[in-house]
């Protein structure tokens, strides 16, 4: 139950709704236990009845009418009350669920980029919903059923003790070898549960990825070999879930078996005390009383290997979620006052190695930019290039050296505030399963329709979204996959531009346009970014020949750097590049 205690605050939280289910079924129980006490002095009656002469008929019909219409009110009460105990408890699991659900969403946001090149999508979506239900049955029926039966035993036991203190010791015996029997077959399910929700996140991660990358498969042809893969994914899961339902399996027969051997407990030794004169078991209403009694047992004991194995499952898939909510973002914010950003940026010394793989993919780099002044940033693949925005973006920290944003060292500002004043086009455009509005929006949320328009027009994006049926409003496929990949590349722009503040990064994100319309919105980039700081990554050399600054990285150094009219007049990296693009005729 360790792992389950990070749920008590969540108790704690919703307290009243859980000392009212708790108050409710005690009031429930009190009047469920009524009924045999009703029976038994039914029975009781006509037992009087049959040893007596001469009573009328009509005396015993009233006793017994007057005890039907009390069993039927105590059932309909008990009834009732156990309504609102399930609407009372199950409703608080369904708080806890949705509570549970935005602290793992949240925690999910907060962690760094390593965390998820580490982890499968599949498996945080498993976690958040899978094993978040596994809790949910802890929180409501687990709980609810666990303490009716303490509530139930408790009454009982105290009921049946009042009547006779021995036959209640002889119908209880079975208990001790219950208890064993559950404790066994828990441990089993604790074990199996935890290799079964494990191989379940494998199964979703495989399906997620395959479903993402379904135009490579089909591409390669390779349908056949990826359901093989998963066939044997599923037959696994399979055969873990048949070991689990096994064990499951074993608790009702357990069940039932024990509580049978109770109900002839109190038939024989009941039976024996009654023909013996004994003054507990003084007439057969008692011995029926006290076998209702033990059936009310039934359901409770026969719900404890439910409830253990719910609890059971329970742990282990709070163990799963407690181990990413244990984990920390390596990126943490230290500033929670406001930090107003103007736009400068200044590299000193700054080197920076990957933790995951090792690769050091800046060293020792310097350059400096002036708020509106645009730098452009060249190099080879694996240069270093892309690294030197997610250290602006701080999606990363220096491993050594200062990233310095107008004087301030990065980790000394208020993140949220840095991250919101910069705005990026990822070099991998990656576009919302929404409308194209609502992803050129997710840049400004009230954006009227008017600025989504002039945005789109800017990003020379927006004479193709008005050819769409829907224009738009056209809802894009997973990933933006109903676009091409220049006009995703495009509407990411847009989505940046929206956002207007006032750094602005481009990571090559116009390596899938052709050149006349990279000319087209590299000019209008440069109107709407005149008093902005632009850093623009890219391959080629008409995406940067404007800007104020250009370096250029090789292996995470800069080996050059200058204007175009400098770099072009110098041998070296630029040069030969401008010479063979020119040559290809990509430069106008």
């Amino acid at each position: 139950m360790k792992e389950l205690q990070h749920l008590n605050k969540y108790f704690i939280k919703y307290k009243f709704r859980f000392l009212a289910g708790i108050l409710i079924t005690i009031i429930a129980q009190l009047f469920a236990l009524l009924t045999p006490e009703f029976v038994g002095d039914s029975i009781k009656i006509i037992e009087e009845y049959v040893k007596k002469e001469n009573v009328a008929i009509s005396e015993i019909s009233f006793d017994l009418l007057k005890n039907i219409l009390l069993i039927l009110g105590a059932t309909t009460i008990a009834g009732f009350f156990t309504f609102l105990m399930r609407q009372t408890l199950i409703v608080m699991s369904r708080y806890v669920e949705f509570d549970l659900k935005n602290e793992i969403y949240q925690h999910y946001q907060a962690l760094s980029q390593s965390f998820y090149k580490r982890n499968r999508t599949g498996d945080l979506m498993n976690r958040i919903s899978e094993d978040v239900s596994k809790v949910r049955m802890y929180v409501g029926p687990a709980v609810m059923y666990s303490i009716n039966t303490i509530i139930r035993f408790t009454t009982v036991i105290i009921f049946m003790y009042n009547i006779s203190p021995k036959l209640t010791f002889y119908s209880l015996l079975p208990l001790p070898f219950l208890s064993y029997g559950i404790f066994k077959i828990s441990s089993e399910i604790h074990k199996r549960s935890s290799l079964f929700q494990k191989n379940l996140s494998t199964l979703s991660s495989f399906a997620q990825e395959m479903f993402s990358g379904i135009r490579v498969i089909k591409a390669y042809a390779i349908e056949s070999q990826k359901l093989d893969e998963f066939n044997t994914l599923t037959l696994d899961s399979k055969t873990k879930a048949l070991s689990l339902a096994k064990v499951h399996s074993l608790f009702g027969p357990l069940m039932i078996l024990l509580i049978g051997l109770s109900n002839l407990v109190v038939i024989y030794f009941g039976g024996l005390m009654y023909m013996e004169g004994s003054t507990e078991i003084d007439n057969l209403g008692k011995i029926a009383q006290f076998m209702l009694y033990i059936n009310m047992l039934t359901w409770p004991v026969a719900s404890l290997g439910w409830v253990s194995s719910l609890i059971q499952e329970a742990e282990a898939s709070q163990a799963r979620i407690n181990e990413f909510l244990k984990e920390q973002p390596d990126i943490k914010n230290t500033n929670s006052s406001h930090s107003e950003i103007h736009g400068n940026i200044e590299f000193k010394n700054v080197s920076f190695i990957y933790d995951d793989t090792n690769i050091e993919a800046l060293k020792d780099v310097s350059f400096s930019l002036n708020k509106g002044e645009t730098l452009g940033v060249l190099g080879k693949t694996g240069s270093g290039k892309s690294s030197i925005l997610a250290l602006i973006s701080r999606l990363y920290d220096t491993t050594n050296g200062e990233v310095l944003i107008d004087g301030k060292s990065t980790k000394k500002l208020n993140l949220y505030d840095l991250r919101n004043q910069i705005s990026v086009v990822p070099q991998d455009a990656f576009l919302f399963s929404d409308s194209i509005k609502n992803n050129i929006k997710f840049g400004k949320e009230n954006a009227t329709d008017e600025e989504i328009e002039d945005v789109a027009k800017k990003a020379n994006v927006h004479h193709n979204i008005i050819d769409f049926k829907n224009g738009y409003d056209t809802v894009l496929g997973e990933r933006g996959i109903t676009l091409s990949g220049g006009q995703k590349q495009r509407v990411s722009i847009a989505r940046a531009l929206i956002k207007e503040a006032p750094i602005l990064l481009l990571d090559d994100c116009l390596s899938a346009v052709d050149t006349e319309t990279e000319e087209a919105i590299l000019n209008n980039l440069a109107q709407h970014s005149a008093n902005k700081t632009t850093i623009i990554v890219s391959h080629r050399i008409s995406s940067i020949k404007n800007a104020d600054k250009i370096i250029i990285l090789e292996d995470g150094k800069i080996i050059q750097q200058g204007t175009h009219n400098q770099l072009v007049e110098t041998e070296g990296y630029y040069k030969e590049l401008y010479l063979k693009q020119l040559s290809e005729k990509e430069i106008n």
